[in-house]
């Protein structure tokens, strides 16, 4: 039986088990997982903290990344928003080609390991691009800066990142699903904890953003380049070698299959479209003695193929939620940015520190949700999780339609005290509107991914075959990069559409003469006509496997 964890090439004695014993894993030698010993919160721990470093790592570089284009590099804001976009597309992608190779090759275990070495290298490399940067920047004859890199250092600096994006690609899909593997969902107590596993997994990636945004952003601004990406860097290597010291707990799963999951699955959807027959059948027992596929194997990949199909309609349905997920980033923020930011009188915050809020409203009420919201629950459901994915989702999307029409609410009554004050033409001018105005809608932001995001994580990991739960998370990554881009194109249509003949559009650089707030309503729609598609598909599904979650 091959392992799909870490241990891909070892054999698992086929022996009884006892009652302590894991069916279907095998600790890092071989044996089979004793259940006191290994796995659960033991092994979570580790990844978990895994997690929270890599989270600290990738935002410590790209939340400030536009910064040090238009700065150090000297691109324009045009050119720099560009570079930007494809390289986001790049590593909300990279996690399907990432979950391919782990469950279909390298196993997870070895996927995380082979891409955190790649992480450490691209981030190596990013550090040394800004060390070159800054050197050859530096004017020593009056103490200026003057920045025009060479194209060579530029391209030095874009290898670099897009390693980075590559390495997370198949670091974020396979950490995660290794984490929930370490719970086994056959004990009722380990069930219930995988569901808890969740929660606390998403808890922990938003300390390590809520400590990028603080600190390595910080040191990028006021000490250098240099240091703010050679701390992720170390973070990383650090953590690579904690990571590596829980191996002694972990658990990997066996694949019972002897092909791979992919090459079963394509052959029924070839078989299909070739002979318009169900596979399995007399008539395709001809092409198995050729020696393609055992009966078995054959019978495997239809039960595969007919359970990734199910998934379809909630991922699509899922997809305005994602669009809605963008906008905290880039509209939010510049409408914060026009507001009163005044603490105190004195201090400014920036208008990206309100992105803050989310983070931290998450953090909170994953705390509630877990510990006070779930076994509230499950004492009425008698559920291990309290609710089900599915309706977890479900109060996602509504809360996420609710942060929306919020927004729209705040931006026209920011609207209406620009036109009162007539700064209306005064596009700098700073709106007589406390910026703790756009708190409700971050905050219901942040709440919603409680609900929704860390519902679909859970989900698309469940419903998956046993030899696919990485890409199942892939394809959870997959709605987040699709939603962003989504949400890019809607902005240039409708930009194209509202401007022209002296119009401004609705996102007119002038944000007191344009109309987010008609967005906001349009986003709103689409939310709601994409609930109730929800709402039919969800009630409609058939969960996959032994446990209801």
């Amino acid at each position: 039986m091959a392992i799909t964890g870490a241990g891909e090439g070892i054999t698992a004695a086929e022996t009884p088990t006892p009652n302590d014993v894991v069916p279907g894993s095998v600790d890092f030698k071989g044996r089979p997982s004793v259940r006191s010993k290994s796995g659960c919160w033991k092994s979570a721990s580790f990844i978990a903290g895994f997690e929270t470093a890599e989270r600290f790592c990738y935002y410590g570089i790209s939340s400030n990344l536009v910064s040090y284009l238009t700065g150090e590099l000297g691109q324009s804001t045009a050119a720099a928003a560009a570079n930007l976009n494809a390289w986001y597309g790049t590593a909300a992608l990279s996690p399907i080609l990432g979950a391919v190779l782990a469950d279909s090759f390298l196993g997870r275990f070895r996927t995380i390991i082979f891409s955190s070495l790649l992480y450490i290298l691209g981030l190596g490399f990013l550090t040394l691009s800004a060390t070159i940067n800054s050197l050859s920047c530096k004017n020593a004859a009056n103490n200026t800066v003057s920045c025009n890199p060479s194209q060579l250092q530029t391209a030095f600096f874009f290898f670099s990142l897009y390693l980075i994006a590559f390495a997370q690609g198949g670091h974020k899909p396979c950490l995660q699903a290794f984490g929930a593997d370490q719970f086994d969902v056959g004990d009722e107590k380990e069930c219930a904890a995988k569901s808890s596993f969740f929660n606390w997994w998403f808890w922990f990636s938003c300390l390590g953003v809520v400590l990028a945004l603080s600190l390595v952003t910080y040191i990028q601004e006021n000490l250098s380049w240099e240091i703010g990406f050679g701390i992720p860097s170390l973070v990383m290597c650090f953590s690579l070698l904690i990571f590596s010291i829980g191996s002694i707990t972990y658990r990997f799963s066996i694949d019972k299959n002897g092909s791979h999951p992919f090459v079963r699955m394509i052959h029924v959807f070839l078989k299909l479209g070739k002979n318009k027959q169900p596979p399995s059948t007399p008539s395709s027992l001809e092409s198995l003695n050729k020696g393609l596929l055992t009966l078995d194997d054959e019978k495997s990949g239809a039960k595969e193929a007919k359970t990734m199909v199910k998934l379809i309609p909630i991922w699509c349905t899922s997809l305005a939620y994602t669009v809605v997920y963008a906008q905290p980033s880039t509209l939010f923020t510049k409408q914060a940015a026009t507001m009163d930011r005044h603490i105190g009188g004195a201090f400014e915050i920036p208008a990206a520190s309100l992105q803050l809020c989310i983070s931290l409203s998450i953090m909170i009420f994953v705390s509630i949700y877990d510990c006070l919201f779930v076994p509230v629950a499950r004492s009425i459901t008698k559920r291990p999780s309290g609710i089900t994915t599915l309706q977890r989702i479900g109060i996602g999307l509504i809360l996420s339609l609710l942060s929306i029409v919020v927004a729209a609410v705040v931006e026209a009554k920011r609207l209406e005290i620009a036109r009162g004050q007539g700064l209306v033409d005064l596009p700098t001018a700073v709106i007589p509107m406390s910026v703790w105005w756009l708190a409700p809608q971050y905050t219901l932001s942040g709440i919603s991914d409680v609900f929704g995001m860390v519902g679909l994580q859970e989900f698309f990991y469940d419903q998956v075959p046993c030899e696919l739960k990485s890409t199942g998370l892939a394809l959870y990554l997959s709605i987040l990069g699709v939603g962003s881009l989504a949400s890019s194109f809607l902005v240039s249509v409708i930009q194209n559409a509202t401007s022209g003949d002296g119009r401004g559009g609705w996102f007119s650089d002038n944000l007191n003469r344009a109309h987010l707030d008609y967005f906001y309503w349009l986003l709103a729609g689409l939310s709601a006509v994409s609930l109730a598609a929800y709402v039919y598909f969800a009630r409609n599904y058939v969960y996959s496997g032994r446990v209801v979650v």
